[in-house]
């Protein structure tokens, strides 16, 4: 089954010239199923790319999927085009005071994480977002600064600024092979990872109720289980493109900010290579496996989402 995208949105274009299925919203209504609605919370700057990434990974599964891309209510993104994000984002206050539900969200990353969380100008409203979870949700995805963002909150586990950027594709293991999650995982594999900061395993250790499900010995955790606040939180970045973190260093480059060339990503470690992709297989396989596990324990009807 497609995943519902209005026609206008730039993504609808973008996936079925890729060949994923995509149907617009009227189309989508002459369906005699109930579609998963998703949600993402999109954080990121460039909106656009982003939304692209995740509507790609939860529109590859056989489950239709209504996506609806919600912002934050008062901060304002310079880097997307106003009439976009009139078109196509509702704020947050908004959806919050309709009182609808969804089967799941996605809460991305942002690039602010040398900031300490509550000097972050919106961070009243994505605590209200993320207690909002808890009774409108089935299931969350917090990704990168926003998976940091929701542990947190809910569980006071801190991040800390690494003294060098993260920045490469680091081989990663497969920590519980059982997980529903990560059905059809290898033992290990590779994920893009572009971050200052960290979460330490012990911490997570010493919260209760955390599993973490996927780590590398070189950069950490990178996927924990969340089983109490029905969430997941993830500080890497399955979902980038083959060529996102060349983008981000060919920006630094070109600023003249300092930075390295991202470890094991072009072949032969020389920028001249075009990267290859390597973590595309794994990715449809976590995003896939999650929205099977929504599709398998969500309420059929929305409204008991909560109860």
């Amino acid at each position: 089954m497609p995943i519902t995208l209005p026609e206008t949105l730039p993504a609808f274009d973008v996936l079925r010239n890729e060949g994923v299925m995509v149907m617009s919203p009227d189309r989508a209504a002459q369906q005699d199923i109930r579609p998963l609605r998703i949600g993402l919370l999109n954080l990121m700057p460039k909106k656009i790319q982003t939304e692209n990434q995740f509507a790609r990974l939860i529109g590859a599964t056989p489950l239709q999927i209504d996506l609806s891309l919600i912002r934050m209510s008062e901060h304002q993104t310079r880097n997307t085009a106003a009439e976009h994000m009139e078109t196509f984002y509702r704020p947050f206050a908004e959806v919050e005071a309709s009182g609808e539900k969804f089967d799941g969200l996605i809460i991305t990353g942002a690039p602010i994480e040398h900031l300490p969380f509550e000097e972050v100008t919106y961070w009243d409203e994505l605590r209200r977002v993320m207690d909002w979870t808890q009774t409108h949700v089935h299931s969350t995805f917090g990704v990168c600064w926003g998976g940091m963002a929701m542990i947190y909150h809910f569980h006071g586990v801190q991040k800390h600024m690494l003294k060098a950027k993260a920045f490469g594709c680091f081989r990663h293991q497969n920590l519980n092979p059982t997980s529903p999650y990560l059905r059809g995982f290898s033992d290990d594999f590779v994920i893009p990872v572009s971050r200052w900061t960290e979460v330490r395993q012990a911490e997570i250790d010493a919260a209760p109720g955390l599993r973490t499900l996927l780590g590398s010995a070189e950069v950490g955790p990178c996927l924990v289980e969340d089983a109490g606040y029905r969430a997941l939180y993830i500080f890497n970045h399955f979902e980038y493109d083959s060529d996102t973190l060349k983008q981000e260093y060919d920006r630094d480059v070109a600023s003249g900010t300092p930075i390295n060339v991202p470890q094991n990503y072009y072949p032969d470690d020389n920028p001249a290579n075009p990267p290859k992709n390597r973590w595309r297989s794994h990715a449809h396989l976590l995003y896939g496996n999650w929205v099977n596990e929504i599709y398998q324990g969500t309420p059929f009807d929305l409204n008991d989402i909560g109860k």
